[in-house]
């Protein structure tokens, strides 16, 4: 499965507080999510994470373009 900072997720079950949906704030063997309802962090482990994923609510944008006219400085 492919996770990136700042995606997105809804989970099968919804938090205490409510919601569903999730932003991932870290990766590695532990993915770190931050509940969108209450802001709450938790750390769970990847394999975990497969098993609740429902979807994805939207995923991150792709880094600077090299082509856009912003990523440019001139000196």
């Amino acid at each position: 499965m492919d996770v990136s900072i700042n995606d997105v997720v809804r989970l099968k079950k919804p938090h205490p507080c409510g919601s569903t949906e999730w932003t991932v704030v870290r990766i590695g063997a532990d993915i770190g999510l931050r509940c969108n309802g209450c802001e709450r962090r938790i750390l769970i482990p990847r394999r975990t994470l497969e098993k609740r994923l429902k979807t994805f609510v939207s995923r991150a944008q792709a880094g600077p373009d090299s082509t856009s006219p912003s990523a440019h400085v001139d000196a």
